[in-house]
């Protein structure tokens, strides 16, 4: 995926932190709003895990500090619940301002909870995921039971949270009461997917099923079974990801997948913007686009790439094509291709038959159990490539125009 640095303020002018992951193929169909539980921030393993497994899917995901928590401005001392569903906000209108709104947004333990909150107030989100969600908003306090006394007496206290240390405010608890989360996910029109895992020895099950009760329909829940809290496996971060992108695709608008249709074996397909161009080659479907630096997007190899592509798997076919015909021991043949002009510029200058001087670097790469005469054989069989004589030869291209 590829990974954007972004910054955006919320609502007290503070400067928030995030990453904006976008899939490397296409663009985003839908964007993702993450919430992180307490106390965690952005860079947390299940974090990165989910949204990687979402832009495999081709979601982009923004995952960000709240105020105080990692990167971001602020003091966590002075934020609260009520704070961080602002946060949430803020990352949405960002979102919406700079990319497109977002239709699904999904929050883990705390995060969860706030997510439904933040979707209340954001009529374009069409679906919420929570993970390991509590059904009350005070459960975050057993983390913090035995300070709480203190906390309610002085008005604050230090406390150690997951092996790290924070200062909690009585504000965040007095903010925690005044918000009731079953009246609002009661009432929320959006399609909801609840994922906890049976062993969750922080937020227990039955918060799942308080939470599944109080929700209404379209509704679902998938047991995380044999997963902790916080995820920490990364199969089981990587799995909920791949739920989620899945479980999303009824409930929010997903393109149709472009469908390219020919009598010929290859058929390339671009449109009026860019260089993305869709191909498909007998049955696979692959993407050719140019660099950014020439204006395209880089979402998959340049025509060049390809034809480099062409010539070096030819060789190596051919190379252990011919050495299994002879019952010689050979392990891998890498053949590496690289072309020395640049597409661009052929483009430019392609009315000049003289633009062209095509210079193919190839290396070829055996391990086996070859003598030197084995091995100077299979160099001449490379050139022997079907490819290599295609691109050696004088090469004729008969070309029809459709005006359709």
């Amino acid at each position: 995926m590829e990974i954007l640095d972004v910054k955006f303020k919320n609502k007290n002018g503070d400067l928030l932190t995030g990453f904006l992951d976008l899939p490397t193929t296409q663009n985003a169909h839908n964007y993702v709003l993450f919430a992180h539980c307490f106390t965690c921030n952005k860079n947390f393993l299940a974090v990165r895990n989910i949204s990687r497994a979402l832009t495999s899917k081709g979601f982009g995901v923004l995952r960000f500090d709240f105020t105080g928590l990692g990167e971001s401005e602020g003091d966590f001392a002075d934020s609260n619940f009520s704070g961080n569903v602002e946060d949430l906000l803020s990352a949405a209108l960002f979102l919406e301002e700079n990319y497109e709104a977002p239709t699904l947004l999904i929050g883990h333990s705390l995060g969860g909870a706030a997510v439904i909150f933040a979707a209340n107030e954001l009529a374009y989100v069409q679906a919420i995921a929570t993970i390991g969600t509590p059904a009350d908003l005070t459960h975050v306090t057993h983390l913090i039971k035995d300070d709480i006394t203190k906390i309610n007496s002085q008005g604050s206290a230090r406390v150690n949270i997951g092996g790290r240390s924070f200062n909690i405010k009585k504000q965040f608890l007095d903010d925690l009461e005044t918000r009731e989360l079953s009246s609002v996910l009661s009432k929320l029109n959006k399609s909801i997917l609840i994922l906890h895992s049976p062993q969750d020895s922080t937020v227990e099950i039955k918060n799942a099923e308080k939470l599944y009760v109080a929700a209404k329909h379209p509704k679902s829940f998938i047991s995380l079974d044999g997963a902790d809290h916080l995820l920490s496996r990364r199969v089981d971060s990587t799995y909920v990801g791949e739920l989620i992108g899945s479980w999303a695709v009824r409930y929010i608008p997903i393109p149709e997948a472009f469908t390219l249709k020919s009598d010929y074996k290859v058929l390339a397909s671009l449109g009026e913007e860019g260089f993305t161009t869709n191909i498909k080659a007998g049955r696979h479907n692959l993407i050719a686009d140019e660099p950014l630096s020439f204006g395209g997007n880089d979402f998959g190899p340049t025509p060049y790439d390809f034809l480099s592509a062409g010539l070096a798997s030819c060789t190596s076919m051919t190379i252990q094509m011919y050495a299994r015909r002879k019952k010689w021991h050979v392990g891998t043949v890498e053949t590496h291709v690289e072309h020395s002009k640049s597409h661009a510029i052929d483009c430019e200058e392609c009315e000049r038959s003289s633009a062209k001087i095509d210079t193919f670097n190839r290396r070829i790469s055996i391990t086996g159990d070859l003598d030197e005469t084995q091995m100077a054989r299979l160099l001449q069989i490379a050139d022997k490539c079907p490819v290599h004589k295609t691109l050696d030869d004088k090469v004729q291209i008969n070309t029809v125009m459709d005006n359709r």
